[in-house]
């Protein structure tokens, strides 16, 4: 991979809290902790061990993270933010932090960055 295009924003993802009881072990295969925290610009989040999120829980992300990229205020789908919003993953078992930090970069599609050389 040779990532040439400087993200607009950075996300992070952080583990919240669960919905039953204190722990994961028999609902979430993941294996998630309260305090893990993941992070990324484009691709997928990694946590600092190089591991990914739960494949079900980026499905919930992908489309939050894209409001963001395309100027969306996130409290206008119930976010505690304009770049904050809690999410719980598709199994309802775990609750997620998604947080965006505006890199200052240019849009990707505003700076023409797709079109050919």
């Amino acid at each position: 991979m040779k990532k040439w295009y400087d993200e607009e924003y950075e996300f992070t993802v952080e583990v919240i809290g669960f919905l039953r009881g204190d722990h994961t072990e028999r609902y979430c295969r993941n294996g998630e902790e309260i305090g893990d925290v993941y992070t990324c610009t484009y691709g997928c989040p990694v946590n600092r061990d190089g591991q990914g999120i739960c494949s079900k829980t980026m499905g919930v992300l992908f489309p939050i993270m894209e409001a963001v990229r395309s100027g969306g205020d996130l409290t206008n789908i119930g976010g505690d933010g304009e770049y904050s919003k809690t999410v719980v993953c598709p199994d309802g078992c775990v609750m997620f932090r998604l947080t965006a930090k505006k890199l200052g970069n240019e849009n990707f599609f505003k700076g023409k960055f797709y079109e050919p050389l």
